[in-house]
């Protein structure tokens, strides 16, 4: 006779995974979190508080009235896939097709997606620091162990130490992560940069998987160059990106992952159990501004360099010294002129509090935050009377 006991058992004692337990939240989503609560200018999270363009909203509203509005392909809408894979071509003259396209829930899904498709545990990343916040859990959440190589500034802008990163890389390397322009620091990768990696990727048989979200926001003349474009590259290159930062739409979540055929179906696989699909009429809408929005893109570069113009001057004046990028909407500035205010990281918390603006702690791009203790992150993907609002607060920091 099967009994059962009257004293229910105890509670497990059991936490968060040790996966989950190396990594910290987002730090980026807090200080927005902050901005709201103090009523803070939000310089930190790096989206437009203007409006989209009108071209890709009607599309939306367009496709939400035609009942475009349960779940799409898994993978990404047929039309959307073929707009994808034509832009590629017209841009870069890749030659791809839709059969290499995943269509994720923005970029962040696209790159967590890739890396568990391709990682196993005891393999390794290799990714440049400073990084957008993601790319260190990531690497842990899939199974793999980052290694990182340090950007540093000089007088011609960020670069790397060639010996650094070849001494990076060993038999466990399974991938680089490359992000360009680059995020914080706006650093454009050149062709010569890109050569020298591919030349690892080579080497060592492991993958190049690029982060190129900014890919329309160049300045000064560069150019905007994929990894998958370098010679030798295209069957070793999973290409990240989507139209969150091209076309001010980041809460839509439409991105993709374009890779070679071979590991398509693993990442359409990881995709489809993280969260099935992006937004059906969304993805219609993003058909559209891809395929249409060539002019829109041409002028976006000029667009931001008459931000930034406006930004990098008034932070001097404020006191925080700081250089133009090259790519991206962001400004890397020294915060060590303020740091007798509060030290470190509590520094950005205490400009929401004292100050009423928001920014990025350079400690959040390092995988030891003691590295960027002194760096702080101001986004300019704001209107002129944002910014001049933000400036205004900083003066005070003057007095």
């Amino acid at each position: 006779m099967n009994q059962t006991s009257a004293t229910p058992p105890a509670a497990t004692q059991r936490g968060i995974s040790t996966r989950v337990a190396q990594f910290t939240e987002s730090v980026i989503r807090e200080m927005t979190r902050l901005a709201m609560e103090y009523d803070a200018v939000n310089l930190a999270q790096g989206f437009p508080d203007f409006p989209a363009p009108d071209f890709i909203k009607e599309a939306a509203v367009r496709a939400v009235r035609d009942d475009i509005n349960q779940y799409a392909v898994t993978w990404g809408d047929p039309e959307l896939r073929a707009a994808i894979a034509e832009k590629y071509r017209r841009w870069y003259g890749m030659e791809v097709g839709d059969r290499h396209v995943t269509v994720c829930c923005g970029s962040t899904e696209a790159m967590i997606s890739t890396l568990i498709a391709v990682l196993n545990p005891g393999d390794e990343t290799v990714v440049f620091e400073p990084f957008y916040e993601n790319y260190g859990p990531d690497s842990i959440l899939s199974g793999a162990a980052p290694r990182f190589v340090t950007l540093r500034p000089s007088a011609g802008g960020w670069s790397f130490d060639r010996a650094e990163l070849a001494a990076a890389f060993n038999p466990n390397t399974r991938a680089i992560i490359v992000n360009t322009p680059n995020n914080p620091t706006g650093k454009v990768f050149t062709r010569a940069e890109l050569e020298f990696i591919r030349d690892l990727c080579v080497e060592w048989d492991c993958l190049a998987i690029t982060d190129e979200i900014y890919e329309h926001i160049v300045y000064d003349g560069r150019e905007h160059i994929p990894m998958a474009t370098i010679a030798g590259m295209a069957e070793r290159t999973i290409t990240i990106s989507g139209i969150s930062k091209t076309f001010s739409v980041t809460g839509w979540r439409v991105g993709w992952a374009l890779s070679p055929e071979r590991l398509a179906g693993g990442i359409r696989k990881v995709h489809d159990f993280l969260t099935v699909g992006a937004p059906a009429p969304l993805q219609i809408a993003a058909a559209h501004a891809l395929n249409t929005g060539d002019d829109y893109c041409r002028r976006l570069g000029a667009d931001y360099a008459a931000r930034r113009a406006r930004t990098i001057p008034a932070l001097q004046r404020a006191g925080f010294p700081c250089a133009s990028p090259e790519g991206a909407y962001y400004v890397r500035s020294d915060g060590t002129p303020f740091l007798g205010l509060c030290p470190g990281e509590e520094f950005a918390r205490w400009l929401v509090r004292e100050i009423g603006v928001a920014t990025v702690p350079g400690s959040s791009f390092y995988h030891d935050p003691a590295r960027g203790a002194a760096q702080t992150r101001f986004c300019f993907s704001k209107t002129d009377a944002t910014l001049d609002a933000a400036v205004a607060r900083l003066a005070r920091l003057r007095l």
